[in-house]
């Protein structure tokens, strides 16, 4: 995660200083007009991930099982909430990392996500118990 940090903007400099003595000033405002555009898609697509989540109740999904089965170490909290289509619920205390945030189903089965520095660390689905896990609880009880 930090090399990102550190590759991406040296490679900017890099193709800018290639277009500059490739081209001369039209060269370098081409790569800088590309740059832009770079810059604006990424800010487009960030925009309409949360005006779509802005439309939706915080902390719900539609189904958390498949939003568990869709996840992946490494992912961004932008991505996650592009598959939800939901802002998450919040769990742990404001701006403290690591973050975690919860998005519940109707059927009350939940996935916790564990955030660190914006990046998917861990989750968890937990599902409530159903009347055969009750039933079934209950004679193991009662077995000697």
């Amino acid at each position: 995660m930090q090399i990102k940090k550190i590759l991406v903007p040296l490679a900017a400099l890099l193709v800018a200083v290639a277009g500059y003595r490739a081209y001369g000033w039209p060269g370098l405002a081409l790569v800088a007009g590309g740059l832009v555009m770079w810059v604006l898609l990424h800010f487009t697509r960030m925009l309409q991930v949360l005006k779509r989540a802005a439309n939706r109740p915080v902390g719900h999904v539609s189904s958390a099982v498949m939003l568990h089965s869709k996840l992946a170490a490494g992912q961004s909290l932008l991505h996650v909430i592009a598959l939800t289509q939901s802002l998450g619920l919040l769990q742990s205390p404001k701006d403290i990392q690591p973050e975690r945030f919860r998005w519940t189903d109707t059927s009350q089965s939940s996935v916790l996500c564990v955030f660190q520095g914006g990046k998917l660390q861990s989750w968890e689905l937990t599902r409530p118990p159903t009347e055969a896990d009750a039933k079934q609880g209950d004679e193991s009880a009662l077995a000697p």
